[in-house]
């Protein structure tokens, strides 16, 4: 790169402003988040992800220097936000995966509320708890989502990977528009926050944490990784 092309000093600097803002921005959005998938803490994490990201290519270019941040996950899949400034309406799209590690454990849990819900319809549908089937649909429709990815243990199940998309739109969909095909057609410019939680990350953690132990002799002291996400 010629000495003309590379950023200035002061574009140095205002890059390391940015993460000083967007590391405050986020923090704020932690304190006040109001769960575990809070839309405000994905989007502050995203600006943060992005404004590490301007700093560490202009510190490069400038001082041919690099720094210790690695944000696992990031967008790079997605194009920037093309949608609306003030979105009059929202899809939230959310894929999570499970392993039925415990199959009796989910047959047991299914029969209980079968018993406790259908106590009169069990002399013709008795069989529908005691297959695997049958029992996900009988606690999947008693239960909300949210409510078994917190109890999931209870129900025998083991957590995979999961996402969680918001997209914007200029007006509501129409009351059954999309129920054919749910999770077609979505253009990711409108996608303004996501979040991932998948045990790569977890692993990409320990993987770095060996190369220090290997690089030292002893464990590294390096800040931990966002919690379970990249966004």
């Amino acid at each position: 790169m010629s000495d003309a092309a590379q950023p200035t000093a002061a574009e140095v600097r205002a890059a390391a402003e940015a993460i000083k803002t967007a590391l405050d921005r986020h923090l704020a959005a932690v304190e006040r988040r109001s769960g575990d998938e809070d839309p405000a803490v994905y989007e502050a994490f995203n600006q943060l992800a992005a404004a590490a990201e301007v700093y560490d290519e202009l510190l490069y270019d400038r001082y041919d220097e690099v720094t210790p941040f690695e944000i696992p996950g990031a967008d790079d899949s997605l194009p920037p936000y093309a949608g609306p400034d003030e979105p009059h309406a929202i899809s939230v799209l959310i894929r999570r995966d499970y392993a039925v590690a415990e199959p009796q454990r989910l047959l047991a849990q299914a029969q209980r509320v079968e018993a406790a819900e259908f106590e009169e319809a069990l002399g013709a549908d008795d069989d529908v708890a005691n297959t695997v089937p049958g029992a996900l649909g009988i606690l999947f429709g008693e239960f909300e989502p949210d409510e078994i990815a917190s109890r999931h243990k209870e129900f025998g199940l083991e957590e995979g990977d999961s996402t969680l998309w918001v997209t914007a739109a200029e007006e509501p969909a129409e009351p059954g528009e999309w129920l054919a095909a749910p999770f077609e057609q979505v253009d990711p410019q409108l996608v303004v926050c996501r979040f991932d939680v998948s045990a790569v990350f977890d692993d990409h953690d320990h993987d770095d944490d060996d190369d220090d132990d290997e690089d030292d002799g002893e464990a590294g002291d390096g800040g931990p990784a966002p919690s379970d996400s990249g966004r």
